[in-house]
């Protein structure tokens, strides 16, 4: 009887870990980045035909 009280005991740990790591915080360590401004020039096809 203790043997099947242990394995529930486990798959429950298993099953409530794996939802709290669906459902908690993130833990990504990705820098803060934001819209960054454009520094090219924009396309030309005009300018691409006469090349």
């Amino acid at each position: 009887m203790m043997a099947i009280s242990n394995i529930i005991t486990k798959i429950t740990e298993y099953i409530s870990e794996a939802a709290m790591r669906i459902f908690g915080p993130s833990d990504d360590a990705y820098p803060a980045t934001g819209v960054q401004p454009f520094t090219g020039e924009p396309y030309d096809k005009r300018k691409d035909e006469n090349s």
